[in-house]
């Protein structure tokens, strides 16, 4: 599962404007990284530093990319955890919507 919701991850993040920060998602207490200093988002699942991260199982991830788990509802639910930057959490609905 944690390959497919990275290679979901990349597939988006690849063709969405940098974000002008990184955020991590520790997906079942792996990590992936999206950076988006530079030109373009770059994913990897090296652990690094980041400005927010954000923090929920497989099956939770899946949900909230197939659009059946509200995002909002995720974080109230604390199914999602996020840590840090909220205004950067708030710009991955439209990087991964």
């Amino acid at each position: 599962m944690f390959e497919t919701i990275l290679e979901k991850i990349k597939e988006q993040a690849i063709s969405a404007a940098p974000i002008g920060d990184k955020i991590k998602f520790m997906i079942d207490e792996k990590p992936i990284v999206i950076d988006g200093t530079g030109d373009a988002n770059t994913v990897s699942d090296e652990d690094a530093e980041a400005a927010c991260t954000i923090t929920a199982s497989g099956e939770t991830f899946a949900e909230l990319q197939s659009g059946d788990l509200n995002p909002m509802a995720a974080v109230m639910s604390g199914k999602v955890k996020i840590a840090g930057d909220m205004g950067l959490a708030m710009k991955l609905q439209s990087l991964l919507g």
